[in-house]
């Protein structure tokens, strides 16, 4: 379907340097499992990978949703990273994340499934001129992740992405006795406290919806093979375990995920390693081909790699690497 177009393929994916409005028009109506995505956000500031003004963001954003919303299938979902910003000149928080959710949900027909909130502890502190200069608001740490679905019974196993018990958890369930002194007892929550409530091992326990990460990477394929080729990454990356989770969580092995602002293709990454086909965008041909690090066998082959996709073409990799499906854990 794309191997005409610049980018690379791999025996699960592909990744395109194109517009994704015009990219994902070329895919069939609901035939899309996931499309999990950060967009750039609508800061003040321009930065070089792009972004829209405020007062432009939430129609330009929602152009892709009614796009992705024709696209996903009825069971499918619409994930978005999307970061806060401040208003121009003023320490007030804008709305404008909160005017897109209104927009894709009142307008496009999607529903809320659940919202999401991904904290970044290693967050550097945030607008500068309000944290660090005037010390007059704390630093952003928290970026809102909307979790849109087709239809309010999308699919989702939250069994998938279960967090390992606490060691004190693991010492209640193989010892209730030590922690329910008497059956039958009445909290004042309502819930009713019993011996086989809590003696049940369900393999771990279910995730918030408050996803701690730490955006830090440094030691990673990408960032060492653009080091090592001096080639810029790109600046605004995602932590790979933050599409990993809402992958597992909202599909199956073998189903479509697709990421419209792909960056340096984390999300196309994760799907490879977690048995998902899927498809990334970016307008950027110098960020698609750099995000090739990601796949590639050693050094010499991102090189050729790279420099193939910057001269317009279209590379096939015939294998991910051994060191990467290892990597899977």
């Amino acid at each position: 379907m794309f191997d005409d177009y610049i980018g690379y393929s791999t025996s699960r994916g592909t990744c395109i340097c194109g517009d994704s409005l015009a990219m994902l028009e070329k895919l069939e109506n609901e035939s899309i499992d996931l499309v999990v995505t950060s967009p750039p956000f609508a800061l003040q500031r321009k930065k070089e990978y792009g972004n829209e003004s405020q007062d432009q963001y939430v129609d330009w954003l929602c152009q892709f949703g009614s796009i992705v919303f024709r696209k996903l299938k009825k069971t499918g979902s619409f994930v978005i990273d999307i970061g806060g910003a401040y208003e121009q000149g003023q320490p007030s928080y804008s709305l404008y994340q909160f005017r897109v959710l209104l927009k894709l949900c009142d307008e496009i027909g999607f529903f809320l499934a659940q919202p999401f909130y991904w904290h970044n502890p290693s967050a550097l502190p945030a607008p500068i001129e309000w944290v660090n200069k005037r010390k007059i608001r704390a630093k952003t740490s928290v970026n809102t992740v909307w979790w849109l679905s087709k239809s309010p019974y999308c699919k989702a196993d939250v069994r998938n992405v279960l967090a390992p018990y606490s060691s004190r958890m693991e010492r209640l369930i193989s010892n209730p006795e030590e922690f329910v002194k008497n059956e039958g007892t009445v909290r004042p929550s309502g819930h009713v406290l019993g011996k086989s409530s809590w003696s049940k091992n369900n393999g771990g326990a279910i995730p918030p919806n408050m996803l701690q990460i730490p955006n830090s990477e440094s030691n990673s394929q990408y960032l060492r093979y653009c080091k090592e080729l001096c080639v810029k990454s790109h600046p605004a990356r995602f932590p790979s375990a933050l599409p990993e989770f809402f992958i597992k969580f909202l599909t199956d092995e073998g189903d479509l995920v697709v990421d419209i602002f792909a960056g340096s293709n984390t999300t196309g990454y994760a799907s490879e390693k977690l048995n998902r086909n899927w498809f990334s965008f970016d307008l950027s041909k110098e960020y698609v081909a750099a995000s090739v690090f990601r796949f590639a066998n050693s050094q010499a082959d991102a090189g050729t790699y790279y420099s193939q996709i910057l001269n317009g073409g279209h590379i096939v990799i015939p294998s991910i690497p051994f060191q990467i499906a290892i990597a899977l854990g």
